[in-house]
């Protein structure tokens, strides 16, 4: 999938766990433009459009929301959002941290480097298709973004 094309991005290592929010979001009609990613390593060459992306990236179009686990193999949660949010081409993007984590330090340290929003994944079944039902509506759809960056 070409990166124009994005408009959420989930990044998340656990299969099962994204497995169940990419089945919500296509139950909500918002899987149609998504890309998954499950390190953190490539989510920044994604994002960044580098490596194995590097001939992909339009930098008028970035996805409308990032969905981002804490725990990856490679790069953690934290320093995806810390890169995201301190580069102007992509600091506008949202990003909805979806972690298992309920730390303070962790919740505190997200909102401080620009978290737009913290949410512990929800145990039930019921109850996590129903958060990621809202929040997908909410970010790709509701949400009104600034025009990207294009003289970067």
């Amino acid at each position: 999938m070409d990166t124009e094309l994005v408009e959420l991005l989930l990044i998340e290592d656990n299969p099962h766990e994204a497995e169940l929010t990419i089945r919500n979001l296509r139950k909500n009609n918002l899987a149609n433009h998504m890309k998954h990613i499950d390190d953190g390593a490539e989510a920044l060459d994604f994002i960044f459009g580098q490596g194995k992306y590097a001939s992909e990236k339009d930098w008028n179009f970035n996805p409308k929301l990032i969905l981002l686990d804490l725990k990856l193999p490679k790069i953690g949660g934290i320093e995806i959002l810390k890169q995201v949010k301190a580069d102007p081409r992509t600091r506008n993007i949202p990003i909805v941290i979806l972690t298992s984590s309920n730390e303070l330090p962790d919740i505190d340290r997200c909102y401080e480097l620009g978290a737009n929003s913290y949410i512990v994944k929800p145990v039930n079944f019921n109850d996590f298709s129903r958060v990621i039902g809202e929040l997908g509506m909410y970010w790709v759809i509701t949400n009104q973004q600034p025009n990207p960056v294009s003289d970067l």
